[in-house]
């Protein structure tokens, strides 16, 4: 039940579902002061933008040399693969871009580095102008501080398909919207198919464990959490889903894209999504476009799940003023509701939400999920921890499908988990 920080920066990249970079990197002395004049040459480095939206950039930063004539912005693109590998190896070798396109969990280390700028000291007079849980975002548990201007979010509801709900019996107009109905649910289409129609088609997350109401660190930002009396009670639904086939086969190995093919397959009964999907529905299954049903995500705390990226700027940078006033710029209300028109994302900007774009509906279903979405998003949260990396989720992901298989209890595969991702805590130091 989840579409993971990478599938949303594919989704604004590529279409198909989901910033950075400083000058020089010279050495020499930042400055966290960037009150002075808006001045120099800076770099921008983005994530795998350019192919789709080369024009927006373009004219963005035209706006900005307009706007302060003694700068100039060389924008760099860097490909998906890899994008974190080329920002630590230019972490490493003094070639940081000034301004950098980053995820919550990229900036952690560098912040921890010393490499981005807090924010809270340099540009605290632009924090008003942001969403409070998108400002946060950026915050590293144990630090004082935060690293990044947010830029777009995303989130998505959940898609059932009707008909497989109605063929079990169950009521197509009464989605689940607690975890007790969605288990209840779907141990019943399980039941019906003889096997044959799983309800979900992942494991679950780190993310699902916080939806479902898991204390996922201790405050300090120490020690991770999610092997308590909650978190066992979700692995120990889930392992009862998964033996009664109400959990997909192939869950343990599953992508978001073969989830998808599921779903589209009528093999599956419910897969999470954004309004991007119900093109594809319409080009690819148009069966399954006339029964499909949206709901919101299902959450035991009330607030859904979101994805945020934002822009850093080094605290290396020689032109610390340009460079918040360029991160700030592609972040701002006017350009981030322009890109926002582009492409399926949501902006990060205080009242940017209440435009009629994302509040008026016109009786389409991508109109209907997008209205849902940006009114769930103004009190929405980014559950996956900022700490909490691509290894952790690794050994989360091993743990979970061991005690799926019945080699291990819920209660020990989270106990390994949380052993293995606070020892991987403490190796980032």
């Amino acid at each position: 039940m989840r579409k993971p920080r990478r599938a949303l920066a594919a989704a604004a990249i590529a279409l198909v579902l989901p910033l950075s970079a400083c000058g020089s990197g010279d050495e020499g002395s930042g400055s966290t002061d960037a009150s002075g004049k808006v001045e120099g040459d800076i770099t921008f480095q983005t994530w795998n933008l350019q192919t789709n939206f080369k024009s927006y950039f373009e004219g963005v930063i035209a706006d900005f040399e307009k706007k302060y004539p003694d700068t100039h912005v060389k924008w760099i693109d860097q490909p998906a693969e890899g994008y974190a590998d080329k920002i630590s190896a230019d972490a490493a070798g003094g070639t940081l871009p000034d301004v950098v396109n980053v995820s919550p969990d990229l900036v952690a280390p560098l912040a921890k580095a010393g490499l981005a700028l807090d924010l809270d000291k340099a540009a605290s007079k632009y924090k008003k102008e942001y969403l409070e849980g998108a400002w946060a975002s950026h915050q590293i548990p144990g630090m004082t501080g935060t690293y990044a201007f947010p830029w777009y979010l995303n989130t998505g509801p959940l898609f059932y398909n009707k008909s497989l709900f109605e063929e079990a019996g169950l009521d197509a107009s009464k989605p689940p919207t607690t975890y007790d109905e969605l288990f209840s649910d779907a141990l019943e289409l399980a039941d019906k198919s003889d096997g044959k129609v799983a309800t979900l088609a992942n494991v679950p997350t780190v993310e699902d464990f916080g939806r479902y109401g898991v204390e996922l660190m201790n405050k300090e930002g120490t020690a991770f959490s999610f092997n308590d009396a909650k978190g066992i009670e979700l692995l120990t639904k889930y392992k009862e889903l998964y033996d009664a086939k109400a959990l997909d086969s192939q869950a343990l190995t599953a992508t978001p894209e073969s989830s998808g093919k599921k779903f589209l397959t009528g093999a599956v009964a419910m897969n999470p999504g954004s309004a991007l999907d119900l093109e594809n529905f319409k080009k690819q299954a148009p069966n399954l476009y006339k029964n499909i049903g949206i709901t919101d995500q299902i959450t035991s705390t009330g607030k859904v799940n979101m994805y945020v990226m934002g822009v850093m700027v080094n605290s290396q940078t020689k032109h610390t003023p340009a460079a918040v006033a360029f991160a700030h710029f592609v972040t701002d209300a006017q350009n981030q509701m322009s890109f926002a028109k582009q492409v399926a994302i949501f902006p990060s900007t205080a009242g940017s939400l209440d435009d009629p774009y994302f509040t008026k509906e016109d009786g389409t279903d991508v109109t209907r999920v997008r209205v849902a979405a940006a009114k769930s998003l103004k009190n929405a949260v980014n559950y996956t921890p900022v700490l909490f990396s691509d290894q952790m989720k690794t050994e989360l992901r091993n743990e979970v499908a061991k005690a799926l298989q019945g080699k291990e209890s819920p209660k020990e595969a989270l106990d390994n988990a949380v052993e293995a991702c606070n020892k991987l805590l403490e190796q980032q130091g």
